[in-house]
């Protein structure tokens, strides 16, 4: 019986047109190179490579040049949110119909996602926030990261359901038994349950599974 929805945050719980996530890989990029002294042409480059390696540039940079959290999150995060995002009546509804417990989980901090939440209007629907910290810089798609949260919550996998914008992310999920839903296209769905085109079609998919859910 599913008890709980893992939802990742950025450009899964708000639209991906909305430009924020851009902002933020602008932001990142400016971290390098105000703050690390690389060149402008490189830092592309070397942020795939970190996010292949590490799955998140944070990490990379933790590890290759020893970056403060904090401040990095602090930095990247650090823009005006009613630029991108509006109140969404249409999500804080269908969240409130949805009986699973719902948990947000995420590679950014806490604070970052509370901002988000609160500017959609939707943080009191969430029941727990799942964060880097959270999960001890142990970040999706590390299997580690999925079984942190499960542990967090006191579940069991088989009582989950991950949404999330990356396969890349759900299919750790799904092989450790979580069921998984991808919101965006992908020419591949390989390796992961669903897909949704947007976050507001969760609702039927989610009644769909309403023998699992105990409705």
């Amino acid at each position: 019986m599913l008890k709980y929805i893992l939802l990742d945050l950025d450009n899964t719980i708000y639209p991906p047109d909305s430009g924020l996530w851009e902002a933020i890989g602008g932001r990142i990029n400016a971290y390098m190179v105000e703050r690390l002294g690389m060149s402008p042409g490189e830092v592309d480059e070397r942020r795939e490579k970190y996010l292949s390696s590490f799955g998140t540039t944070l990490n990379a940079l933790r590890h290759y040049h020893g970056t403060d959290p904090e401040e990095f999150l602090a930095f990247v995060h650090d823009l005006p949110l009613s630029d991108f995002l509006r109140p969404d009546q249409a999500l804080d509804a269908m969240l409130a119909r949805l009986r699973l417990r719902k948990v947000i989980f995420t590679n950014a901090d806490a604070a970052h996602a509370r901002r988000v939440l609160g500017r959609l209007g939707i943080l009191r629907r969430i029941d727990r926030i799942i964060d880097i910290y959270a999960l001890e810089f142990i970040n999706k798609p590390d299997p580690r990261a999925y079984y942190r949260a499960l542990e967090l919550v006191s579940a069991h996998p088989e009582e989950c359901v991950f949404v999330d914008d990356a396969v890349a992310n759900l299919r750790p999920a799904r092989r450790i038994g979580i069921r998984t839903i991808l919101v965006g296209s992908n020419a591949s769905l390989d390796g992961i349950d669903h897909a949704i085109a947007r976050i507001l079609d969760l609702e039927p998919l989610i009644n769909r599974m309403a023998p699992q859910t105990g409705g």
